[in-house]
């Protein structure tokens, strides 16, 4: 027995979080029944569901990577019919959809599967799985900004952990800069909010790795399949990040 929302998501409908979404407005049916409640069980061998009439179907676990362009949509419908990333997609028949997300006018790396567990792991802060962006920006870099940037910036009453950040170059004349900033949380606009926290707007800004994933034989607009140790790779970063570090303490003499 497994909770609804997780089958939905293994199913390759949504994230585990858009499935939620999708139980609580009743867009789901338990053996001809709407179910709105959270945290209900099913066993998806014998129970009969659907999501807006289509009946779930288990699909093979599918995991890619795509080099997003800028003005595209890290979602697979948009109201407002602008473009999104799955349309770059059009020859997968499995229904996927983006780990996290990138702003519309932020490209670079974005994964996207169907597996709500593997999703799950990518996300979620305590599984520490970092992600590298190179940002410009408005302003000179000083070392007190940069030293705020790495202890964590206070964002909606609430501290980030630790960023990663170093400067890669800088024009006085035009008074910007090119930086490189490194974080493994994924709170809304994280990074362009942490550093105009500190004074330094971002004017344009790319994600360039996920984990140990680069952009590396892609152009925008391009994606390719994950293999499988690199898929098998994230999972054993994700076990060891989630397992608490027991630092070897020296034993103490009784002269010490």
């Amino acid at each position: 027995m497994e909770r609804l929302q997780k089958v939905i998501a293994n199913a390759g409908v949504a994230s585990r979080r858009k499935a939620e979404t999708l139980i609580v407005t009743g867009h789901v049916t338990l053996n001809g029944k709407v179910v709105k409640e959270m945290g209900i069980k099913v066993d998806s061998t014998s129970d009969h569901i659907e999501v807006d009439g289509v009946p779930l179907t288990r699909e093979r676990k599918v995991y890619y990577v795509l080099y997003k362009p800028r003005q595209v949509i890290s979602a697979v419908t948009d109201d407002k019919k602008r473009r999104v990333v799955t349309e770059y997609l059009g020859d997968i028949v499995e229904r996927v959809y983006p780990i996290g997300r990138l702003d519309y006018d932020t490209s670079g790396l974005l994964l996207l599967t169907n597996d709500g567990d593997f999703a799950n792991m990518m996300m979620h802060p305590k599984y520490k799985v970092d992600k590298t962006y190179i940002a410009k920006v408005s302003g000179l870099p000083t070392a007190d900004m940069l030293r705020q940037l790495r202890k964590g910036i206070v964002l909606e009453k609430r501290k980030t952990a630790p960023a990663k950040v170093k400067v890669i170059s800088t024009d006085r004349r035009k008074n910007t800069a090119i930086v490189s900033i490194t974080i493994h949380e994924g709170m809304n606009h994280q990074v362009k909010n942490m550093l105009a926290a500190v004074g330094l707007p971002v004017t344009k800004l790319k994600r360039e790795t996920y984990g140990f994933l680069t952009l590396d034989g892609l152009v925008s607009g391009e994606y390719r399949a994950l293999k499988p140790i690199e898929v098998a790779e994230f999972k054993k970063i994700a076990e060891l990040n989630e397992k608490p570090q027991h630092k070897n303490r020296p034993k103490l003499s009784r002269h010490d």
